[in-house]
């Protein structure tokens, strides 16, 4: 069946561009949703365990209220303001904050506009891919990872953080498809998760006893052993220094569009994402150049 559907999108190139737009259009809808509430999923899991280890003094106060139920499903989509729920006609990727001129139905809040544009974000980098790549299943492996990868920029601008939640399967994502010959070969898979690995975590102890300040989060470390895990060690030199050229232009610039402190924390896990995609895309061609440009 799937070899039968592979062949109609080869066939028809526009169809599976199409429908990865589509799709991707609609996941992006969805990442909103894991964007804003699995760090409050993370942040209440956290307070719940400190409550189990103060279960002794906690008994000794007042009875803790029961906590509803919150989850990627539970409770429906409200506004943020008067509460009122969200229809589904009201929650078409894109086109209903259109049709609502960007404003909550009921009390006429406005919406922010980083809501629809994470959706066209995440559809036109999924169709990226498919173009790229063509009807294959390397392609749905990428956009897949695309998709993590929309989640969990947008999670670290907000809180500093890459939750495990995504990457730890991501990379047994990864690692799964080198089994089962979709990118490299499993032993190239895992030299490079562990390279990947490795490589930041090296840097964040030379850091750390340098200057006694801890320069990223573990978070970091184990993004970079996804790109590993997908790509072989041999591109990490190249995801490493285009996160490292991205990272300074856009942060400094970012710092001094909003004034801020040099000293200010800047997130790490966006530019390794960005370099990371661009590798997966284009990774033997910038090598090449690479390479050219150092042999001259």
């Amino acid at each position: 069946m799937f070899s039968e559907v592979q062949s109609l999108m080869q066939a028809q190139p526009w169809f599976f561009y199409t429908t990865a737009f589509f799709v991707s259009l609609a996941i992006g809808s969805f990442l909103n949703v894991v964007i804003y509430r699995l760090p409050k999923m993370m942040q209440a899991q956290w307070q719940g365990e400190c409550r189990l280890l103060l279960a002794d003094e906690l008994a000794q106060g007042d009875a803790q209220e029961p906590q509803s139920t919150f989850n990627l499903i539970t409770p429906s989509s409200t506004c943020p303001k008067c509460k009122s729920k969200i229809k589904p006609w009201q929650n078409i990727p894109v086109l209903s904050w259109l049709l609502l001129g960007g404003k909550c139905a009921n009390c006429k809040t406005p919406i922010s506009v980083r809501y629809p544009a994470i959706e066209l974000i995440t559809a036109l980098l999924g169709t990226v891919v498919a173009w790229q790549l063509g009807a294959s299943e390397l392609a749905l492996l990428y956009i897949a990872v695309t998709w993590c990868l929309v989640a969990l920029t947008f999670i670290d601008i907000d809180h500093m953080l890459l939750p495990d939640q995504i990457t730890l399967p991501l990379l047994w994502l990864a690692l799964l498809a080198s089994v089962f010959g979709i990118t490299i070969p499993p032993g190239e898979a895992i030299i490079g998760a562990a390279a990947g690995y490795l490589s930041l975590w090296s840097v964040y102890w030379l850091f750390k006893l340098v200057t006694g300040k801890e320069g990223m989060g573990y978070g970091d470390f184990k993004l970079m052993a996804v790109f590993g895990a997908l790509l072989g060690w041999q591109a990490l030199p190249i995801i490493i220094l285009l996160s490292s050229v991205v990272g300074a232009v856009l942060g400094i610039t970012l710092l001094t569009i909003q004034g801020r402190d040099k000293a200010t924390p800047i997130p790490f896990g966006p530019y390794i994402a960005i370099a990371g995609w661009i590798a997966m895309l284009w990774g033997e061609q910038l090598q090449s150049s690479y390479m050219s440009l150092i042999l001259g």
